[in-house]
């Protein structure tokens, strides 16, 4: 079962609201044999457009689950990324479920990585996250890379132990950078 961090921007969170925000995010829990410890970062943001911004954060041991969505409704937020969060559980669940179906094969962990921030016009390292590279392939790689809505995606490549990065192109198509 996921623990709660629900937190509020310009708004106070009502025990209504958490509770809304718990039913709607727990529905993720259903993709899950076993439901693992994981705690769920909730954030509401009000704005004085009358806009609504929920953003959702659930680090597993091997994904991590991240959506955001804004709309005139807080309540329709919050739909809205539960919808968004199905989504990609779905899709997740999907592939690996094709690509073990028939085979024996057990798929390792997957650990993503997220982005390094930094500034164009000056070289200022604002941010330094450290991530541990776990073996897939690239197919997988994109896939990770999708579900944290990243532009690109630094993993082990489990054919050839080199660290690689997937990344997504203007065209809307991507690209794979190996290293050697």
């Amino acid at each position: 079962m996921f623990k709660y961090n629900v937190r509020g921007e310009n708004i106070e969170v009502t025990a209504a609201i958490r509770s809304y925000v718990e039913k709607k995010v727990g529905k993720v829990e259903k993709y899950f044999n076993d439901v693992p410890e994981a705690t769920a970062h909730v954030n509401l943001k009000t704005y004085s457009d009358k806009t609504a911004k929920v953003e959702v954060t659930i680090p597993l041991p091997y994904l991590v689950l991240r959506a955001e969505e804004t709309s005139p409704d807080l309540y329709g937020s919050v739909d809205l990324v539960s919808d968004k969060l199905e989504r990609q559980m779905r899709k997740y669940k999907t592939k690996i479920n094709r690509r073990t179906r028939g085979s024996n094969v057990v798929v390792p962990p997957v650990l993503p990585g997220e982005e390094q921030e930094s500034h164009e016009d000056e070289v200022n390292i604002v941010r330094t996250k450290r991530l541990s590279l776990k073996p897939m392939d690239s197919e997988e790689a994109v896939l990770q890379m999708d579900m944290l809505g990243h532009n690109f995606f630094i993993f082990e490549d489990a054919d050839t132990n080199g660290t690689s990065i997937v990344y997504r192109r203007k065209d809307g198509k991507y690209g794979l950078i190996e290293t050697e």
